[in-house]
């Protein structure tokens, strides 16, 4: 069974493993620069501070406009599969947190038919076996910017699926570790760099390992 890890794995691997390195060494840079100030209106923390005060906002939306048609076509192009197998697929790329409806994939498939994208590579008891054609493939190719932008929305929208599980006290502990940080200002000598270093890796570890304090 192929996890979500490895599927996302695939999918930058093959759509965008140069930008990715160039993306995070700026915002690393960025980050050292501004107190660990991130990205366009958010901070090194901006996925926890969605979570305040529990739940996601905004609602169950998981997918941008044509996001779940780029997706099934993605997992098209990797090798034939039937609906419910890309639901399960689904499913694992949000820990479980989320599954889309056989009412939003079916339609999408017979969607990306219509449109000559994918067709029926082979159909038993009512199970259609569904495969990228030339030109889904060449659709891809032509749009390789969009599956790239899609994979950034779904995997940032699986994180939040993910830590909306999380306890309220694990959120809070969160937001008390970035204040802690934030209020620490830009000026880190290399000693302050290293024991703040060795407690955020430490308890790392810990959370990792399921280690548990004495």
């Amino acid at each position: 069974m192929r996890g979500h890890h490895s599927l996302f794995h695939a999918m930058r691997h093959r759509f965008r493993a140069m930008h990715e390195e160039h993306h995070d060494r700026a915002f690393e840079h960025h980050a050292a620069r501004h107190g660990f100030r991130g990205g366009p209106g958010g901070d090194f923390f901006a996925d926890w501070n969605e979570l305040r005060g529990g739940g996601r906002r905004g609602g169950g939306r998981m997918f941008g406009h044509g996001d779940l048609k780029l997706l099934l076509l993605a997992l098209l192009e990797q090798q034939p599969r039937h609906g419910y197998e890309m639901i399960r697929i689904i499913e694992e790329m949000f820990h479980g947190h989320y599954s889309p409806s056989p009412g939003a994939i079916y339609p999408t498939l017979t969607m990306l038919e219509e449109m000559g994208h994918a067709q029926v590579e082979n159909e038993q008891g009512g199970r259609k076996l569904y495969a990228i054609t030339d030109e889904g493939r060449r659709f891809l190719d032509e749009n390789r910017a969009a599956v790239e932008a899609m994979t950034e929305r779904t995997e940032h929208s699986a994180r939040m699926a993910a830590k909306m599980s999380a306890p309220q006290a694990i959120r809070q502990a969160m937001h008390a570790l970035k204040h802690a940080l934030l209020m620490r200002g830009t000026e880190w000598t290399r000693a302050e760099t290293q024991r703040v270093a060795a407690i955020l890796e430490k308890a790392a570890t810990d959370i990792a390992t399921g280690q548990r304090r004495e």
